[in-house]
């Protein structure tokens, strides 16, 4: 991929890392400035979609001044099915796995978390104990979310920070470690148990995208996994 976006730059006439950084500006600016905007007729999950898609037209316009597409940053077939559920489900282990050891040692860590001040899921979600019916409803939804972050936060966010440190050593995992960090503040703005715990997830699934071929799906399929899961233990 990093040298797909390389020798489309070229195409273009050579964009430079001011190039890059003027787009992760226009998008990173949009991506918390959207959030601000918070229509309570709505609901969190319809809101959550605002703003996803909101940042995925930015991304988007950004790509197609680049000349990349979705295709080339990962969305597109995977050859083998199989394998990519099983590298799935083995995404989610390790995440399920690394989830647990931090709240194991949270309470042990050097300084102190900010309490948690995220609106809780009854509220955000609706009352789902014992009401299938409204789970089935609003699942496919957390499904689309779930595809919309990794579209955003691995495969568009990822590609063009390691372009915009390309000119060190360590582009690739500067780019793995901010994206994560981006990830987990824009969850919750503060250094809290929600805010660590979602990067912890965003690291995991960066590594593996950059890891398993910069294919999207298994990272994906993975975080759809991840939050069924979540909202299956709330019903």
């Amino acid at each position: 991929m990093k040298e797909n976006i390389e020798s489309k730059t070229k195409l273009l006439g050579g964009i430079h890392h001011k190039g890059f950084l003027f787009d992760l500006i226009i998008y990173i600016t949009v991506m918390f400035l959207v959030r601000e905007i918070y229509i309570l007729k709505m609901g969190f999950i319809a809101n959550g979609l605002f703003w996803s898609i909101t940042t995925l037209i930015v991304a988007t316009w950004r790509m197609r001044v680049r000349g990349v597409s979705w295709k080339d940053l990962g969305l597109h077939k995977p050859k083998y099915f199989g394998k990519t559920v099983g590298i799935s489900i083995l995404i989610l282990a390790t995440v399920m796995i690394s989830i647990m050891t931090f709240e194991i040692i949270k309470d042990h860590l050097p300084f102190s978390l900010a309490p948690d001040t995220s609106e809780k899921a009854s509220s955000k979600f609706g009352d789902l104990k014992g009401n299938w019916t409204h789970f089935f409803l609003i699942i496919p939804f957390i499904w689309i979310e779930s595809m919309l972050e990794e579209m955003l936060d691995r495969g568009f966010l990822i590609n063009w920070l390691e372009r915009l440190f390309s000119g060190t050593s360590f582009a690739t995992i500067i780019a793995v470690i901010l994206q994560a960090m981006i990830f987990g503040f824009r969850h919750s703005y503060d250094l809290s148990e929600r805010s660590i715990t979602v990067g912890i997830i965003g690291l995991i699934m960066g590594i593996a995208y950059i890891k398993f071929g910069r294919n999207l799906w298994p990272i994906i399929i993975a975080h759809c996994l991840l939050n069924t899961f979540s909202m299956l233990g709330r019903v």
